[in-house]
């Protein structure tokens, strides 16, 4: 089964996910900025989730984390029953 090792920023609106992802392609560490803003316990560990598997997480999630997305990239702001999401996968395995 395919896995990923990815990590997160949760904001409660596109605007701030839009603002924050600005800011990281700008220079800022993703892991601080995770800390500093996301709402998701995982923000103590810089938003990681650490390694799941497909199905682990809601379909929207899972979607970005197992599509096209490349490892070490910063996604577009994700819309989830829980907010706005930043996902970086970091590692993805078939």
């Amino acid at each position: 089964m395919p896995k990923a090792l990815a990590r997160h920023i949760l904001v409660p609106t596109e605007a701030q996910a839009l603002d924050l992802k600005k800011q990281i392609e700008g220079g800022a560490d993703f892991g601080a900025v995770a800390k500093t803003h996301s709402s998701c316990p995982s923000k103590a560990k810089g938003g990681s989730l650490g390694e799941f598997s497909r199905g682990q997480m809601v379909p929207e999630f899972d979607k970005v984390v197992f599509g096209d997305l490349p490892v070490n990239t910063v996604s577009a702001p994700i819309k989830t029953q829980f907010g706005w999401h930043l996902i970086e996968v970091q590692k993805r395995t078939p």
